[in-house]
């Protein structure tokens, strides 16, 4: 059951990455002022799907990495299952995740001209921040001191590998309290103001999407269940509104800003609720649900992928204009098609070759760890 796909946590995962990539169009693609993205994000701003893609995570590994832990009889047999989460985790994502920084690193010796990619020094620090995981820690250092490279997104990964590492060894020591070790943590940073440090180590989304995850496991948890979405457009309604007010709260006209965050976090997990029920509330099947499935099944891809594509159609663009033919300089929708499709195709190639083959190797791995243990005292025994 804890293995089944859910359409709508696919659809919030499309949603979280297409908020990152627009968020990140100027600065990252467009390096002169757009006016109509500047009068967007004057009134939405979609940063928040890192949030949300937090609150997923958080659920999506608990509901799985808990109950087997608590099933679990013996010390060794806790640590075995630790350990096969580890390695699933990092077949999942580290190969992808090195891929894509040893290429920015390339891209910055050989395809940079326009010097798009930034400073070989700073992507040398960031790409050693990414391999040892504190990039967050680099980001945060960073913030309006220096030049941080063009890696800067995998704060977040690093964010979240820290999380991976931490949440069994926090789930062994709190074992009974550990709800309210979780409940601790939310409110610590509820209402918190967060320094550039305690943004980028923000976990109360990652806590809220575990409680969510224990709680589904609750006979209380169906009794719950927004009924009310079934009715034709509600759901849609419902998440429509959310991400307008997600999107409003992420910008400078939300004066409340000691709460932004932890209200962010609280909204993001109020949509993982939702999806959590697999009743397709958030958007009903057909072909915009595939669509936006396929995203979501791509979303770690599009994340590593969108910042190097935009700062390779940036290096092409100025190529263009220094050899004197036709770009697309001027011209931003066909920026963004050209910016776009270079992430589609990168991404599918990403998810066949790397991303799928890697996983299904760790699961393998996996699997022969477990067998040979099973035969060790078996074979053991023969001998004897």
């Amino acid at each position: 059951m804890n293995a089944k796909r859910i359409m709508d946590i696919e659809v919030l995962r499309a949603i979280a990455v297409l908020g990152v990539l627009f968020h990140h169009l100027q600065g990252s693609l467009f390096t002169d002022s757009v006016p109509a993205l500047e009068k967007i994000h004057a009134w939405a701003q979609p940063w928040w799907g890192v949030d949300l893609f937090f609150a997923i995570s958080g659920f999506v590994i608990a509901r799985s990495l808990i109950p087997a832990l608590q099933g679990c009889s013996a010390r060794q047999e806790y640590w075995e299952q630790t350990r096969n989460f580890w390695l699933r985790r990092a077949f999942r994502l580290l190969p992808s995740a090195w891929l894509w920084l040893a290429l920015m690193l390339l891209a910055c010796v050989f395809l940079n001209r326009s010097g798009a990619f930034g400073s070989l020094y700073a992507n040398l620090q960031a790409t050693l921040a990414g391999v040892f995981q504190y990039a967050n820690f680099r980001f945060a250092d960073s913030f309006f001191h220096y030049e941080y490279g063009s890696s800067f997104v995998y704060w977040s990964l690093s964010l979240e590998e820290q999380f991976y590492l931490l949440f069994p060894l926090l789930i062994l020591l709190c074992r009974k309290h550990l709800v309210w070790a979780l409940l601790a943590l939310v409110a610590v940073q509820l209402f918190t103001l967060r320094t550039p440090l305690l943004m980028v180590v923000r976990t109360d989304a990652l806590a809220l999407g575990v409680l969510l995850a224990m709680w589904s496991a609750q006979p209380g948890y169906r009794r719950w269940e927004p009924t009310f979405l079934r009715h034709p457009w509600a759901g849609v309604s419902t998440f429509i509104v959310v991400g307008m007010l997600l999107s409003y709260m992420a910008t400078d006209r939300f004066t409340f800003v000691s709460y932004r965050i932890g209200a962010i976090a609280v909204l993001s997990a109020l949509l993982v609720w939702i999806a959590s029920y697999d009743r397709d509330y958030l958007l009903p099947a057909g072909q915009l649900q595939r669509l936006m499935a396929w995203i979501g099944s791509r979303s770690y891809g599009i994340y590593l992928i969108h910042i190097p594509a935009y700062q390779l159609v940036r290096e092409l663009i100025f190529r263009l204009q220094g050899a004197g033919m036709p770009s697309p300089a001027g011209h931003p929708v066909l920026t963004l098609l050209i910016a776009f499709g270079l992430i589609v195709v990168l991404s599918e190639l990403n998810y066949r070759f790397i991303e799928m083959p890697m996983r299904n190797r760790g699961t393998a791995l996996v699997k022969r760890l477990g067998t040979s243990r099973t035969a060790v005292p078996s074979s053991g025994a023969t001998s004897c």
